[in-house]
């Protein structure tokens, strides 16, 4: 996996705050994700970004800002259910006779949102464009080389991989590298998914404004083969200011509030009218050690560093009891979407971690080649300043050691360009995971090219197993092996698990609000409960 890769990843992280079963589900249900019958249409609902969109088209903008408002809209092949599972969307059916072979059955009923039929050409188009580096610069990283795509039927699309993946179905996806549109639209527009030609897909909505930094607005269709949706109208305004957005949720001028940040969640929790909903966003946040990098080429000052890291009380006073204490890369829900989240975290539950341990920190120092301690520096991006809270702590608790520890913030573009390349021998790393693949994470921390310039065959033969493996259970257990020997060598010392926070007025409910509802349709699935 490459550095553009993680360029994407810790982008996602930053705004807000691989694994598929051998033989994928062939049942012709999908992502029915409308509400139950007699329930009460709504007019218009007004949602709260954190952030803001300068275009529309995610394969050239591919923050998770931009894949939250592409799923209202788009689609791929396949989609993902409240659970993490891949489900039929636009394929209606798939299978993988084998760990290189992926073959889509077409939905032959789909439209797109101006009411033209979905052709198996506009979807082969939409691969290839998809595939383009020079047109989607963002996700074309997402497509592995060697692949080979076609028609093997009237409505039936075969992929063809160079090498194993058992991951691959996630990237037809609209959380992967794959927005289904019309060949005709996209060669009309002057600049697809601009303010002036929008984009066209065949979801639940259209969209029929937008305006960058600004807002974009969506109309319920009734083109969708899932269904109409209860909302009729859906306008995302784009609030990066946290104050604002509190202000605007309290006077009622908003119903969604997204991204709300953990330092305020007394505040929004306080709304009269409002409630807010935590769940687990799957992202891991701990240390990397590059040991290329003096002294941390000696194994006793990484010890000493992750005995110094008081993850339990960064997760109750930093992050204010929102998070979860992380004892692997993977979070439950993440290594659980295929294996279940209990097994996930019995998995987990075995890994080598360090607890905090000043006497045994300060002993570790001791044996090795800077007794007396060192100066360095750890960065973290100013989107981030939970990380730079943390940071702060964990420099506290080195200073007992000796090491003098400078926390600098910096911009999230100079951050992100610094991960793996050797200038700093203590780093940060921030995953927000854009799949629900268990292996998403350890394929970036674990494989050769990993952020630690980490070498280890055992890991790297570990990570080939998951890769190839059709069990998910032995493809779960192979991910673990290779993350209990990198931690046991502290290549990196996990730090917590995150949480989402979302406010939702009270006459408006997600249907099953999980780690993985903003994967879904989720503008489809919202109903009235008042």
């Amino acid at each position: 996996m490459s550095v553009p890769r993680i360029r994407l990843v810790l982008a996602l992280a930053a705004v807000t705050a691989f694994g598929v079963g051998a033989c994928a589900p062939s049942s012709s249900s999908g992502l029915d994700a409308t509400s139950s019958a007699g329930s009460d249409t709504v007019d218009d609902v007004t949602i709260a970004l954190p952030g803001s969109l300068s275009t529309l088209d995610v394969a050239q903008e591919a923050g998770s800002l931009n894949y939250q408002i592409a799923t209202i809209t788009s689609e791929g092949l396949l989609g993902v259910n409240a659970d993490g599972e891949l489900v039929p969307a636009l394929a209606e059916a798939w299978s993988q006779p084998d760990a290189t072979t992926y073959v889509f059955s077409i939905r032959q009923d789909a439209k797109f949102t101006d009411g033209t039929p979905v052709t198996v050409d506009d979807i082969l188009f939409s691969i290839d464009l998809a595939r383009d580096p020079d047109r989607s610069p963002s996700t074309s990283i997402y497509w592995p080389e060697g692949l080979t795509v076609e028609q093997t039927g009237d409505w039936e699309i075969t992929f063809t991989l160079a090498e194993a993946n058992v991951a691959f179905a996630w990237t037809p996806t609209a959380v992967g590298g794959l927005w289904v549109t019309s060949r005709s639209f996209y060669e009309n527009a002057g600049t697809y998914g601009s303010s002036a030609d929008l984009i066209l897909g065949t979801g639940a909505y259209e969209v029929v404004e937008f305006q960058p930094d600004s807002h974009v607005t969506f109309r319920a269709v009734d083109t969708w083969w899932g269904g109409t949706p209860d909302v009729k109208e859906i306008d995302v305004e784009f609030i990066p200011d946290e104050n604002t957005r509190l202000l605007a949720q309290q006077s009622g001028e908003t119903d969604i509030s997204l991204g709300i940040s953990l330092d305020q969640s007394e505040h929004w929790d306080s709304i009269a009218g409002s409630s807010v909903e935590y769940v687990s966003d799957r992202s891991y946040v701990g240390l990397t050690f590059d040991a290329s990098v003096e002294p941390f080429d000696d194994i006793h000052v990484r010890k000493a560093v992750a005995h110094a890291l008081d993850r339990e009380s960064i997760v109750s006073t930093v992050l204010h009891g929102k998070g979860e204490v992380a004892t692997g890369l993977s979070s439950p829900a993440q290594l659980g979407s295929s294996i279940g989240e209990d097994k996930a975290r019995e998995l987990l539950s075995s890994l080598t971690t360090f607890d905090f341990d000043l006497t045994a920190a300060k002993a570790e120092l001791a044996q090795s080649k800077v007794p007396n301690g060192f100066d360095l520096e750890l960065t973290y991006p100013n989107s981030g300043p939970q990380l730079g809270q943390a940071a702060l702590t964990l420099a506290d608790n080195l200073s007992e050691l000796g090491i003098n520890l400078s926390v600098t913030e910096v911009p999230i573009e100079e951050w992100i360009s610094k991960v793996g390349t050797g200038d700093y021998g203590l780093y940060y790393m921030w995953y927000l995971p854009t799949t629900g693949d268990p292996g998403e994470i350890p394929g970036w921390l674990l494989n050769p090219g990993n952020p630690a310039q980490y070498e280890n065959d055992e890991v790297f033969s570990h990570m080939a197993s998951s890769s190839t493996d059709l069990n998910d259970l032995t493809r779960a257990e192979s991910i673990i092996a290779a993350n209990e020997i990198a931690q046991a060598d502290v290549a990196y010392a996990p730090a917590w698990w995150g949480v989402s926070a979302t406010a939702f007025t009270d006459n408006l409910t997600p249907q099953d609000y999980t780690a993985y509802f903003f994967m879904t349709p989720w503008a489809a699935s919202l109903t009235s409960i008042g």
